[in-house]
């Protein structure tokens, strides 16, 4: 099995030394693509970090020739469809994927900790594999993807992208076993969980970390029914290359608006999936977390007109009519709906910001149709 890790980061990768005696004795063959910023010094210390790992870096300019060399001309033009020095350019490793074709891409994020290197991959993979599951679906149309974890702390938390609506909070599930392979996999995180800033500040998390909170998984993979969603968080996450015409990871640090390029494309995905008849797990693997320091207060500034965004936004992806086939003609159809549905973001910021995004995301295809 080929398998490419994708990872977007300006900081030395100490996070895959725990992987390192793995990738000695893998019976799968493994790459790692690093989206960067092009530091020197960082690179050598990933080199080193990463001796044995076969690996691709990609920074700015890495990135301009991978597109010049591929579509002459048009490069400058498609080139756009990638932002600058924010998580989203993980966009880039997807296209990379895309293009080399491997048989599972796992997204991994710099401060996320697998115990191990065999557990870390396996879990993904069995996790990906028709086996059997727990399916839920929630009359509220969405998961909480916290309720899947033990925690000591007693205390509700809902993950960053889950609506503040209180119908989107008071859901009941309902529960079946189902075997099921999966398109994506979505790994859960232990100490430091995926919460937006508000949450944050609420429960006094001055330094963007919050309480940390030890957890375990209750099931090691709950698959998310049809017309059920959840926030699909890209720290920890596998998925099969095929979804990657509909898994673009978003225009983001733009119109200060940012921290939403995994919410929404996940979003995007489980609509798709659902429409196709395709599977999105998550559960295992479990990782720690082992988040850096940063400002509550410039993450909520950062995400604060995209919370008001996303509260109009699920409702409106969950009212289309997806036609298409496949991942690219459905997320074709997506954005047509979406396009239709502009006004419905008002007259100012949101707006604006939304036309942005899907002109992107048409872009976002015709790089994807010409690397096919």
């Amino acid at each position: 099995m080929y398998i490419l890790i994708v990872i977007a980061s300006i900081n030395p990768l100490i996070n895959f030394k725990k992987l390192q005696n793995f990738a000695k004795n893998c019976d799968s063959e493994l790459k790692v693509v690093i989206i960067d910023e092009g530091n020197k010094q960082v690179r050598k210390q990933n080199e080193k970090i990463l001796s044995e790992f076969p690996k691709a870096f990609f920074g700015p300019k890495e990135r301009e020739t991978w597109f010049k060399q591929r579509f002459v001309s048009q490069a400058n033009k498609l080139l756009e469809v990638i932002p600058e020095r924010c998580h989203a350019e993980t966009s880039f490793g997807f296209l990379v994927s895309y293009e080399e074709k491997p048989d599972l891409v796992i997204e991994l994020d710099d401060d996320v900790f697998p115990s191990d290197g065999a557990s870390f991959f396996q879990s993904h993979k069995e996790n990906m594999s028709c086996s059997t599951a727990v399916q839920v679906k929630s009359t509220s149309k969405w998961y909480n993807t916290i309720d899947n974890l033990v925690r000591k702390n007693s205390f509700s938390l809902f993950p960053r992208g889950h609506p503040y609506t209180l119908n989107a909070r008071q859901g009941k599930y309902k529960f079946e076993t189902k075997e099921r392979d999966c398109v994506l996999n979505m790994g859960l995180w232990s100490v430091c969980l995926d919460l937006d800033a508000l949450t944050i500040l609420y429960h006094s998390g001055l330094n963007g970390k919050g309480k940390h909170c030890t957890a375990t998984l209750k099931e090691k993979k709950v698959v998310v029914g049809s017309g059920t969603y959840f926030a699909i968080c890209s720290m920890n996450t596998a998925f099969v290359p095929q979804i990657i015409p509909a898994f673009y990871q978003l225009y983001m640090k733009t119109l200060g608006i940012d921290r939403f390029d995994d919410i929404w494309s996940g979003l995007f995905l489980k609509k798709i999936a659902d429409a196709l008849g395709d599977a999105i797990s998550l559960g295992q693997p479990l990782v720690y977390h082992d988040k850096r320091p940063r400002d509550t207060f410039k993450d909520l500034s950062a995400e604060l007109e995209g919370m008001a965004i996303n509260e109009k936004l699920w409702r409106i992806v969950d009212e289309l009519e997806i036609e298409g086939k496949n991942y690219f003609d459905a997320y074709e159809s997506l954005i047509f709906g979406l396009q239709k549905s502009i006004d419905k973001f008002g007259k100012g910021l949101q707006k604006k910001f939304m036309r942005l995004q899907t002109e992107k995301m048409r872009l976002w295809l015709r790089v994807v149709d010409q690397l096919a």
